[in-house]
């Protein structure tokens, strides 16, 4: 059981929290990397679907079904990892992200192994909420979540645009299958 919840860990996927948000390595963009204005952290609660992600080293033993969920905890928010792995099991963590101050809640840290935290920023939202781009400042992770386990084709288009325009490969990321749901 604890190489399961080590493994998870290390698979924080879907969002996945990036515990690798401190690492830095040649090439990192030197543009800043800006987030949405603000973050209504009560309606961003709640589940979300990884549709696609830059592959990483933390959730290679993904292989679908990658899912987040967040429930505000107090001043923190509580982060619910799990993912379906290539023998059909389902992987499972849970961590805190506390929210960075003046950044309109758009900027997260977050951890699963306390006292190592990782950034999480919310760079942009789609149409009411659907979808959400979330990386973080070295543009080495990213994720594309969505409220539903599918996203329309011009919606997942819209949302690699905006990756693009903020300095990702948008070629980069890689489809997340979404096969059978956990809850």
């Amino acid at each position: 059981m604890k190489a399961a919840r080590l493994t998870m860990a290390l698979a924080a996927g879907a969002a996945l929290l990036a515990l690798a948000g401190c690492a830095s390595g040649p090439g990192t963009p030197a543009a800043p990397l800006p987030t949405v204005a603000s973050v209504d952290l009560a309606r961003y609660a709640g589940a979300w679907y990884e549709v696609v992600s830059l592959p990483n080293r933390f959730q290679k033993q993904c292989v679908a079904d990658t899912q987040a969920r967040y429930r505000p905890v107090g001043d923190d928010i509580e982060v619910r990892n799990r993912c379906r792995t290539a023998d059909g099991t389902v992987e499972d963590i849970t961590g805190i992200a506390k929210v960075v101050p003046g950044s309109g809640n758009a900027k997260l840290r977050v951890s699963f192994f306390r006292p190592f935290y990782g950034d999480y920023w919310i760079l942009a939202f789609g149409p009411d909420q659907r979808w959400v781009l979330v990386g973080e400042p070295k543009r080495q992770f990213g994720w594309v979540l969505s409220r539903t386990p599918q996203l329309p084709p011009s919606e997942l288009d819209a949302a690699l645009a905006r990756a693009e325009a903020l300095g990702y490969d948008r070629r980069a990321f890689k489809t997340t299958p979404q096969t059978q749901p956990l809850d």
